[in-house]
């Protein structure tokens, strides 16, 4: 690759030809704002931030896309180049709902950010505002174009990254908008609640729908039994919202902030996790030895669910039985927990702490009840959990550690990786590896299935078995997978699907990523590496081993996918293709 040298604020260096001005500048630590940039997502220079000045170019370019060339002069920090991105800057802020104080985003926002960067103090060009309704129909996500700034990461992330395609560009001039074909409501079409549109959003036009009020009563009905179970992938992405270094692993003073809260019982879906390795590697096992449909492809992504119900109903008789953790965790507790401890199930108020906006709507569905009660009555995200403790004046920083509640707080590092991509199939290998071999694994990690590629492959030797198995995050890249396999150009056995990139860590419910985090860290592996040195940790590993899933199978369920277990931790999808 052919290198030229460029000058950039009177630093000289020598770079690649395809090297862009905005990556350059990172490269030697200058910083040039952006507010549409996404590296590999949204490139189109439409908030245009991050002009320049070029020495022989009449106009201001956009460093994010213009490319490099030797013996190319760049200046960043000129008067003119000021006072242009501040122009520019009132320009949107002049049609912008600029109520900060009231927003959920404040303090917390890119354009906010950028405003104080860049000492915006007043706005000359007041005017006609858009003012429409807001979008609050789904269970997950609100739209608010009154706040939108037409940076396009949304319609990209959508189109591109996840291969949904239900966001894109509306009219043209002052009437152009982000939204939906037809004007439909965002229930109306076939979006899939994964919530990268709310992650890469910059601004508030697009956030989860909060049940935090909902909760606040529930802890205080004297009649009603709260308890609330955290997601493996919330307990290394809290601290963020605390200011504590992504991938801290705060699980101790999570729980400890969740009891002072006031939660009756705080339970680890971890155990969950272990539960659903147990059903889901024992249907894989009966699959593979009684002619079930292959390829077996996990069901723990509600997104994922969703995507292929709306777009690859052909494969919905791959998808494994199980409910998800979450799910699975709500109808044990309405079922073992409540007769164990002689309380009315109806009493029961199950509080899931989620890293996933699509958990909201999973959780209304009417096929993950058992006996007209929903297995989890309400989804808090990691960040609606984080405002809860703010409003308490809980000094999180400084709590001390506590476990959870026994029993169904017992969990091994299996059930700990769910949260990452990939966590899923490796977990289940330790389990079935040991299961159809008889004998202990003299290495439990399976490095195979590790790692942020789009789609990982692997063949396993399980005794004298190879198995098959692929790891794809993102639907966008599980499209790709689908497509191959209708082709008859990849065949597996087992496949693990998850909706997001990264799986879990990066789901659309965890804190939003600064726009320097974004520059100078890969989000998704910090994170990870958080519950990999978590699941490191810990005693037992395996989810088989866990004396408490032991326990629960021993005095309750009798055996994984048995009856029991039917009846309360499986489920069947629908065909939304129609």
């Amino acid at each position: 690759m052919n290198k030229v040298t460029i000058t950039i604020d009177n630093q000289q260096i020598q770079v690649s030809e395809n090297s862009t001005v905005l990556e350059v500048a990172r490269e030697l630590g200058i910083d040039i704002p952006t507010l549409c940039y996404l590296k590999d997502i949204n490139e189109v220079a439409a908030c245009r931030m991050c002009i320049v000045e070029v020495e022989g170019m009449g106009t201001l370019p956009t460093a994010c896309v213009l490319n490099v060339w030797d013996g190319m002069v760049v200046k960043t920090n000129t008067k003119k180049v000021r006072e242009a991105r501040k122009g520019t800057l009132e320009l949107l802020l002049s049609n912008h709902d600029r109520e900060c104080l009231t927003c959920m985003r404040n303090g917390n926002c890119e354009l906010q950010t950028l405003s104080d960067e860049l000492g915006i103090s007043d706005i000359g060009f007041e005017g006609e505002k858009t003012n429409k309704p807001i979008d609050m129909s789904s269970p997950s996500i609100v739209r608010d174009v009154n706040k939108c700034i037409l940076c396009g990461r949304c319609v990209n992330v959508c189109n591109d990254i996840q291969a949904v395609g239900v966001l894109s560009f509306r009219n043209r001039g002052f009437e152009t908008t982000v939204g939906t074909a037809f004007e439909k409501d965002i229930i109306d079409v076939p979006c899939i609640k994964c919530g990268q549109c709310i992650a890469v959003c910059p601004v508030a036009a697009l956030r989860e729908k909060t049940d935090i009020d909902y909760v606040w009563d529930a802890l205080e009905d004297e009649t009603k039994h709260v308890v609330v179970q955290t997601a493996p992938a919330v307990r290394v992405a809290l601290g963020e919202e605390f200011d504590l270094e992504m991938g801290t692993s705060v699980t101790g003073r999570m729980v400890t902030s969740l009891r002072r809260l006031g939660f009756d019982k705080v339970f680890d879906t971890d155990f969950a996790a272990d539960l659903t390795i147990m059903e889901e590697g024992y249907e894989l096992l009966s699959r593979l030895e009684n002619g079930g449909t292959l390829p077996m492809i996990t069901s723990c992504s509600p997104g994922w669910i969703k995507f292929c119900e709306h777009y690859y109903p052909d494969f919905l008789d791959n998808l494994s039985t199980c409910k998800s953790p979450h799910q699975m965790m709500g109808a044990v507790v309405k079922s073992y927990y409540a007769q164990k401890n002689n309380i009315d199930p109806k009493d029961i108020v199950m509080v899931s702490i989620m890293p996933c906006i699509a958990k909201k709507f999973e959780a209304g569905r009417e096929e993950l009840s058992v006996n007209n009660l929903q297995d989890v009555d309400c989804v808090l995200t990691t960040r609606e959990l984080a405002k809860m403790i703010k409003e308490s004046r809980i000094d999180f920083v400084n709590l001390p550690d506590e476990d959870f509640d026994e029993v169904l707080g017992e969990s091994t590092g299996a059930g700990v990786i769910f949260g990452a991509t990939g966590g899923v199939m490796e977990a289940a290998l330790r389990t079935v590896a040991e299961v159809v071999t008889g004998d202990k694994l003299e290495k439990i990690e399976f490095d195979q299935v590790r790692g942020t590629q789009g789609i990982k492959e692997a063949a396993i030797e399980l005794g004298d078995k190879t198995v098959k198995v692929a790891v794809v995050h993102g639907t966008g890249n599980a499209k790709k997978l689908l497509e191959m396999i209708k082709a008859g150009e990849k065949e597996y056995h087992f496949i693990e699907i998850m909706g997001c990139q990264g799986g879990c860590v990066t789901g659309g419910g965890q804190p939003h990523i600064s726009a320097k985090d974004r520059m100078t860290k890969n989000v998704m592996a910090e994170r990870a590496k958080g519950l990999y040195s978590e699941d490191t940790a810990k005693t037992i590993r395996k989810s088989h081993e866990n004396p408490m899933i032991k326990k629960i199978y021993e005095e309750f369920l009798g055996k994984p996918n048995g009856h029991k277990s039917h009846e309360l931790l499986h489920t069947h999808y629908i065909n939304r293709g129609e």
